[in-house]
């Protein structure tokens, strides 16, 4: 029988941090005195989504048990040499098929929805997942992903994409889209953000081994190495080590001082009221700052002076050649202030002023988008719903009559950018004095 495994409660997100964008549990209030609904504003979280990764909580040493290359060992002799004389540690695998995570579902109790599991198999049951696809493990397929000496565990990550089908439905596991799985994320659950950031980690990983299967140097075919952490090319005469590859993007939020207003753009996407932070890749030899400066020019003829440093996201649910991006956010500050859109990259973009982006932020919208993805994920568990495309999440997203834009939800970089500045006009900022008009850089950061 098929067994798989939740991760234990002991692993948790290990960041001490919280967001600092809690600038005030009041309600703020209208023009007209009427209370705008409860914002993400009034919301604790431990990290950005996909950080936190509980697994990384240590850095064992070698001749740890727990080590990367102890683990490996262990795995090797489980595998190759069927030893199974000490049990310990346990190896437990998280399988992904085309780019999704093995997950289950638990039904809600009341009120709550469902919660989402990542679906964690023994190593012993692989074989059942893998059936008569293959003849045997190897240990080159799976991917180390991190330990816990509480849990005696260590965990990995296989891509089964080329080996199985979908599961059967009345395994109630099913493979699921990764940003489906961000926006059923409750975000005041630390345990659940901890899996997320396991599963975006795990995806990075698999995707990079994916598109780095021979060598940019010679064109000869690479092995993993160091758990599958690295890999190095098979060419004698070359031997390239490789590393994961991580692409910075710089997003940011672009602000008018003098006139208390926010500059955010729109995607050529569905979404037609989704208006967000302006971001862009850096290029070779350009700083950050640069990079800041460059892209909102470019996409919008703003030029920018000041740029102050917010905080930093991973991000591993772009494009499968783009394994994983690293978005880092700023605030920056507007010397110029008439738009001129490139509509090769924006649908539009227009100035917001803080009442407008106020409303935009209201909890019950992100929360309503929260449900929805966490009952398809139910469904698609049960063998009730075939995934759809990935705006359909998005969709939930809808703006209510009063507020005239969307913004993107707690998942996101964006939406802490331009829910500190929203906000930061309030008096105190986790009991410190600031400024109305002067987004606190450092202090909107994770501390």
């Amino acid at each position: 029988m098929l067994k798989f495994f939740l991760l234990p409660s002991t692993l948790q997100p290990s960041s001490k941090f919280s967001f600092s964008n809690t600038l005030s549990h009041q309600t703020p209030s209208s023009p007209t005195n009427q209370p705008f609904p409860t914002t993400m504003s009034s919301i604790n979280f431990h990290s950005h989504t996909f950080a936190g990764h509980p697994l990384h909580s240590k850095f064992p040493i070698s001749g740890d048990p727990f080590s990367p290359s102890e683990a490996l060992e262990a795995l090797n002799d489980r595998i190759v040499n069927s030893i199974h004389s000490s049990p310990s540690p346990n190896l437990k695998v998280l399988p992904f098929r085309n780019g999704r995570p093995l997950a289950s579902s638990t039904a809600g109790s009341g009120d709550s929805p469902p919660s989402w599991h990542l679906g964690w198999i023994e190593l012993d049951d692989m074989r059942g997942v893998l059936g008569n696809s293959v003849s045997g493990l190897s240990v080159d397929w799976f991917v180390y992903l991190g330990s816990s000496a509480e849990d005696d565990a260590v965990y990995w990550a296989i891509d089964v994409s080329d080996k199985v089908p979908e599961l059967g439905t009345n395994m109630n596991l099913c493979f699921v889209e990764l940003r489906t799985l961000m926006v059923a994320t409750d975000w005041s659950d630390s345990q659940a953000m901890g899996n997320l950031a396991i599963a975006g980690h795990a995806k990075a990983l698999l995707e990079w081994h994916d598109v780095s299967r021979f060598c940019g140097h010679c064109g000869e075919k690479t092995i993993p190495m160091e758990a599958g952490r690295r890999k190095k090319c098979s060419n004698d005469s070359c031997k390239r080590r490789i590393y994961p590859r991580v692409d910075p993007v710089v997003i940011m939020l672009v602000i008018d001082r003098e006139n208390d207003r926010a500059l955010l753009g729109k995607r050529q996407m569905p979404a037609t009221q989704l208006y967000t932070s302006l971001s862009g890749f850096t290029e070779p030899g350009e700083s950050l700052e640069e990079a800041v400066r460059r892209e909102t020019w470019e996409e919008t003829g703003i030029e920018v002076g000041e740029v102050v440093y917010h905080s930093s996201q991973p991000w591993p649910v772009g494009p499968n050649s783009i394994p994983c991006q690293l978005m880092v956010g700023f605030f920056a500050y507007a010397k110029s202030l008439e738009i001129n859109v490139d509509k090769k990259e924006l649908a539009d973009a227009q100035w917001f002023s803080r009442e407008d982006v106020r409303r935009a932020l209201t909890f019950a919208k992100y929360k309503k988008a929260q449900r929805t993805a966490a009952e398809k994920v139910e469904h698609m568990c049960k063998g009730m719903e075939k995934n759809r495309s990935l705006a359909a999440d998005f969709n939930v997203e809808s703006a209510d009559e009063h507020a005239p834009i969307v913004v993107p939800g707690p998942f996101a970089i964006a939406h802490h950018l331009i829910s500190s500045w929203a906000f930061s006009d309030q008096n105190v900022v986790n009991g410190v004095e600031c400024n109305s008009k002067l987004p606190m850089g450092s202090m909107t950061n994770l501390q």
